[in-house]
């Protein structure tokens, strides 16, 4: 009979299917930590994971392990190579949080641009008068630079063509007609075209020249500018980042991710009122947890029926699997 191991909390919909599952057992860590799951790993045919490292010193220690599954698309921090080693196939949930992801890009770019949060700790505080600051902008008729053009990029794209904006679209992977299939004008040079813009949003997947944005990039920026980060925390230089704000070499930042998650309370871009932050939630809104829920159990269900998406499979390749088109390396994940 398998046994799964679900390390961090669901949707119940998802535990809902395994629980009606014939011949299946689980154990259900709701905490989000390493700390928490690992000691029952040892008995786990299936793991079920969130954000938690899944190391090769991890893989080791679950003889029995046949299948990982990803709540979410990204797998930055899964040693696929261990996986591969032992033949057991990383599976990710799809294309079921780009809208929603993409969504929460929009609302960083829309509190920042308006100043939300001044607006509102001023009110609250019995400011009225804030309102004749004009520190609000408009994304009507702005310039967007979506860094990474994949399926969250492409519904930003979508999203931002609705507000009147210009969009620039920077992502080395993909050719310039599908790009502008997407409703925005590629550029072949990061550096070159963040001059152009007033926002910036990060869409990317990790790579080896990390971070994208670093001290030489982001001085390249409008002091008007606006950065949104959903996608990874390492994608920007936090410390750079931080003088560019202090300075006024740059405006606003929007933040759902962090390089440490969670970052420490006294991180000073918490405390920065140039900054508006939220808990790596962009993909974490109530439907989107129950549709990445009920698609994380059934990849654990489907291999072990013997029946897994090739195409939801990262190491498709490695394992020998018959793909059309091997999964992106998502930009969210949750």
């Amino acid at each position: 009979m398998p046994h799964v191991l679900v390390a961090g909390r669901i949707h119940d919909a998802g535990i809902d299917l395994l629980r009606r599952a014939p011949d299946i057992t689980f154990d259900y860590v709701e905490e989000v930590s390493l700390a928490s799951f690992a000691p029952l790993i040892g008995s786990a045919d299936g793991l079920i994971v969130r954000t938690q490292p899944v190391s090769a010193d991890l893989v080791a220690q679950a003889p029995r392990l046949r299948i990982v599954a990803r709540f979410g698309v990204g797998y930055d921090a899964v040693d696929v190579k261990a996986l591969s080693a032992r033949g057991i196939p990383l599976a990710i949930v799809g294309d079921v949080n780009s809208r929603c992801v993409a969504e929460h890009a929009l609302m960083l770019m829309l509190a920042t641009a308006r100043r939300l949060d001044r607006y509102d700790a001023g009110l609250r505080a019995g400011d009225w008068q804030r309102r004749d600051s004009l520190e609000a902008i408009e994304l009507y008729d702005k310039t967007l630079l979506i860094v990474g053009f994949g399926r969250i990029g492409h519904h930003v794209a979508a999203m931002a063509q609705a507000f009147g904006m210009r969009i620039l679209a920077f992502d080395p992977y993909q050719p310039a007609e599908a790009i502008a299939a997407g409703g925005a004008q590629a550029v072949a040079d990061l550096r070159a075209a963040l001059p152009q813009a007033d926002f910036v949003t990060l869409h990317a997947p990790k790579t080896d020249s990390w971070p994208l944005l670093g001290e030489a990039e982001l001085r390249l920026m409008q002091p008007s500018a606006i950065l949104v980060n959903t996608s990874r925390g390492g994608a920007v230089d936090e410390a750079a980042l931080l003088r560019a704000l202090d300075d006024g070499r740059l405006a606003a930042a929007g933040l759902d991710v962090f390089a440490a998650e969670p970052p420490p309370s006294d991180d000073p871009l918490l405390r920065s009122d140039r900054v508006i932050v939220t808990p790596h939630s962009a993909g974490l809104t109530r439907e989107c947890a129950a549709r990445m829920s009920v698609a994380v159990a059934r990849n654990v269900l489907a291999a072990f029926e013997g029946r897994l998406d090739p195409a939801l499979v990262v190491n498709a390749g490695e394992l020998g699997l018959n793909t059309i088109a091997a999964p992106a390396r998502g930009a969210a994940s949750a």
